[in-house]
């Protein structure tokens, strides 16, 4: 048996297994804040993002995104923390997933706001500032973006496609952007999903810490803005993504070792041995978990270990006999 063919078993088996202790209290959040809405409709006026009402409410810039108003918004949202929370737990830990989940939330709703009172003023349209902004969906997005980052030639099945997880996030942005052309009630989740993966890429990109390298977030090409596009438009795209780099960004000095200038340009290699760095660990933790849940199979199975392993027990047996 190969050591790829290996997991397989363990992974179908055992897949809605080996969730986080924060994931599933976030779960339960999740579960709770849509119960309470729906039994106490008038909730949704506190704890849902209302533009003409965040000023004296300013707590649901925070609370919005944990309020799912719909039985199939919460499944989903739910479902897919835990999912994409076994992945990336394990090797950003739980204190730094958090602090992602809180800093993305907090963005979008920021985000979310300052987007609905520009386009009341725009148009005069009143729906802009009294119909109530929630969901976790642009949460949901930026842990795919996070993915990308971790594990961007991974390959997931998706039907009958398979697609690597770069390009998750970028599919997800263009069948939200087509599907709110023919259904109208998707154009309240565009907004969440959109700056969901903006924020979460810039909080990735130039802000997270990693203290095992030493580094401050991803300099890598492989992690730039135009790596979301397909190849024939990142000629167009990375002047202006260089302009408005400098814009936000400026000449920020970083750290030694970080394998960048002061004004933010990076040593030959350096990105790319960054990008090799990070696709090792994070394929390394990734063969590991599949192997512990494959023996763990094994064990509730009874199932005798692979005939390689049984060869080499008995020729360590046979060694230790012959020095006897």
């Amino acid at each position: 048996m190969s050591a790829s063919a290996a997991p397989a078993p363990a992974a179908g088996g055992r897949f809605f297994t080996g969730f986080t202790r924060l994931c599933k209290g976030l779960a339960v959040v999740l579960l709770l804040a849509h119960i309470l809405v729906h039994l106490f409709p008038s909730a949704a006026t506190y704890l849902t993002l209302i533009p003409a009402r965040t000023i004296p409410f300013a707590w649901n810039l925070v609370t919005a995104g944990y309020i799912e108003q719909t039985i199939p918004g919460v499944i989903v949202s739910i479902v897919g923390l835990l999912l994409f929370g076994k992945v990336l737990e394990p090797l950003w830990g739980a204190k730094e997933l958090l602090k992602f989940i809180f800093i993305v939330n907090l963005s979008i709703s920021a985000c979310v706001f300052v987007t609905m009172i520009v386009l009341y003023y725009i148009t005069q349209e009143e729906s802009y500032l009294y119909t109530p902004v929630s969901g976790f969906y642009g949460v949901l997005s930026g842990l795919l973006v996070g993915i990308k980052q971790i594990l961007p030639d991974q390959e997931l099945n998706l039907f009958v496609f398979k697609i690597s997880a770069k390009w998750i996030p970028s599919i997800v942005a263009f069948i939200s952007v087509a599907v709110s052309f023919f259904m109208k009630e998707v154009m309240s989740y565009l907004p969440i999903i959109l700056f969901g993966i903006y924020m979460s890429w810039i909080y990735l990109r130039y802000f997270q810490r990693r203290l095992e390298v030493g580094l401050k977030g991803d300099p890598s090409d492989e992690f730039s803005f135009s790596s979301f596009f397909p190849g024939f438009l990142r000629p167009i795209l990375d002047p202006i993504a260089s302009v408005f780099h400098k814009l936000f960004c400026g000449r920020s000095a970083r750290p030694e070792g970080t394998g960048q200038t002061l004004d933010g340009s990076q040593f030959p290699g350096s990105g790319s041995t960054e990008a090799n760095r990070r696709r090792e660990r994070g394929q390394k933790a990734l063969e590991q978990r599949l192997a512990e849940k494959l023996a763990a199979v094994r064990k509730a199975e009874g199932t005798p270990p692979p005939k390689q392993q049984q060869e080499e027990e008995e020729d360590a047996e046979n060694d230790a006999s012959d020095k006897v």
